[in-house]
């Protein structure tokens, strides 16, 4: 089954926009949404289905909006969430920011658009490029006569337009992975996953079909390359760009496609392997006769020298009734965040193989606030550019048709590019490939698992130098969760 409807609401719960596909559900139980969206949260039991009798609110929040799909039946869960998300990047596609204003002042474009996303309660057209070709934000003179259906919607080739044109041709290749990994009190990896993208920012003349090489190890299988020296990565959920030559990847493992002009995602993949911890994380807090607490927080990187995380920040929880926050770091900067009960530990610059050290102190009232005694992790968020932890190589880029066969500038050859960021070697000639392999990590981690971890396993207290505030400075990278060791 499909959805029923489609609402946008402002952050009251007030419909801005409805769209009803199938006409099963009445436009009036979304009156009900945000009543059980309240009393789900004071109950402190949010969930991102709610039920009101036999309708089904199938929710997003994104800025100060609400994204709802109501169902009558059993839907395709996974399916609505998709289109909502994907609907969000289209809206930004033509909004740049998706907010109340925009929406307000673009609703007969919104509703375009809706009809085009899905029809029937079944997604149809998201990809924003396509939609762009008929659905414009500026109003076009009819010319009688000349009525004229848009290329890409009956093309072959639907996400590329013809006749593309670039005095210098170019693409950009950017691999990034984030990095899942469950921790338990005893500092053992539970679960970990590796989810990476392969995204290209192309500026190709004509029509050009371009191949990528990966050092996936299926490739190497069917090769009969299984032996060599090269390190391979097993891909697992690989999902291509509707441009791949799916036919083509089956036979021989080859990506052959004809890109969309401008930034698209080519493919995503997830790894199910073992991850080492980039950034290992100790913590102590201790607290003194209920009237103070003290947290210590060691953060140490564990990859090479060579690599830096940028934008490191660490978030420490702390309990909800401290006050008169203080803050002695070795490195960075430290401020209190009290709507989220947690100290942010930034760092700009984090290189590998480098600890480095953050107290704070808090103060508690005489009454202490009943509340349940939690062991919320501490989340760790930063990125490494040059940097995969799959090992991921993009080992050639080339060019099947040359560009001159089209309606686009001529070609020369010039020498292969080598990135820092990709070990193999590629072999291409004119429009220049440049690579950036950039890895982005952060940690999601449930709470509510750690929290009974921490009562199952104590966390060891750590020890630390007697004079931790004159650490050689360093730097970091990875991120992860970690549960307290309470000591009082």
């Amino acid at each position: 089954m499909s959805a029923s409807a489609v609402f946008i609401l402002d952050v009251k719960g007030k419909p801005l926009i409805s769209r009803n596909y199938k006409g099963d559900v009445a436009m009036s139980e979304i009156d009900h949404f945000m009543p059980l969206l309240m009393q789900r949260e004071e109950e402190g039991a949010l969930a991102p289905l709610l039920s009101h009798g036999r309708v089904h609110f199938l929710w997003i929040k994104h800025s100060n909006l609400y994204l709802v799909a109501t169902t009558l039946k059993n839907a395709n869960a996974s399916m609505v969430y998709s289109f909502l998300y994907k609907t969000v990047e289209v809206f930004c596609e033509y909004f740049k920011e998706l907010e109340e204003e925009s929406i307000r002042d673009n609703f007969v474009i919104v509703y375009e658009l809706l009809d085009e996303l899905m029809d029937f309660g079944f997604p149809q057209t998201t990809d924003s490029k396509i939609l762009q070709e008929y659905i414009t934000q500026q109003g076009n003179k009819l010319e009688t006569g000349k009525s004229r259906v848009p290329p890409t919607v009956t093309n072959a080739v639907s996400w590329r337009s013809e006749g593309i044109k670039y005095k210098k041709n170019e693409v950009f290749i950017d691999v990034i992975e984030s990095v899942n990994l469950l921790v338990n009190a005893n500092g053992s990896v539970l679960l970990s996953e590796i989810v990476g993208t392969i995204k290209l920012k192309v500026f190709l003349s004509g029509m050009p079909e371009l191949r990528l090489g990966l050092n996936d190890r299926v490739l190497f299988e069917l090769t009969g390359l299984s032996g060599s020296k090269n390190k391979s990565v097993e891909l697992e959920d690989v999902k291509f760009h509707q441009c791949v030559r799916l036919s083509r990847f089956d036979n021989d493992r080859t990506i052959s496609f004809i890109p969309p002009d401008g930034d698209f995602e080519l493919m995503s993949y997830r790894l199910s392997t073992q991850v080492k911890p980039l950034i290992w994380i100790e913590s102590v807090i201790e607290k003194f006769s209920h009237s103070r607490v003290e947290i210590m927080v060691k953060a140490k990187g564990q990859f090479k020298k060579q690599s830096v995380a940028n934008g490191v920040e660490i978030s420490v929880p702390v309990p909800s009734d401290a006050d008169s926050p203080r803050f002695k770091t070795s490195v960075g900067s430290a401020k209190y965040v009290p709507e989220k009960n947690v100290v942010i530990w930034s760092i700009k610059s984090f290189p590998g193989g480098k600890e480095y050290l953050m107290r704070a102190h808090f103060g508690l009232p005489s009454v202490e606030k009943e509340e349940v005694d939690g062991r919320p992790p501490i989340g760790v968020k930063f990125e490494i550019p040059y940097f995969t932890v799959s090992g991921i190589q993009v080992r050639e880029a080339g060019r099947e048709v040359p560009l001159c066969a089209f309606s686009g500038f001529p070609v020369s050859p010039v020498p292969c590019l080598k990135s820092p960021g990709i070990t193999g070697v590629s072999h291409h000639a004119s429009p220049p490939l440049s690579f950036l392999s950039w890895t982005t990590f952060f940690l999601f981690m449930p709470c509510h698992f750690l929290i009974t971890l921490c009562h199952i396993f104590p966390w060891p207290k750590p020890s630390f130098p007697s004079d931790p505030w004159h650490l050689a400075p360093t730097s970091l990278g990875h991120l992860i969760l970690f549960p307290f060791r309470s000591v009082t």
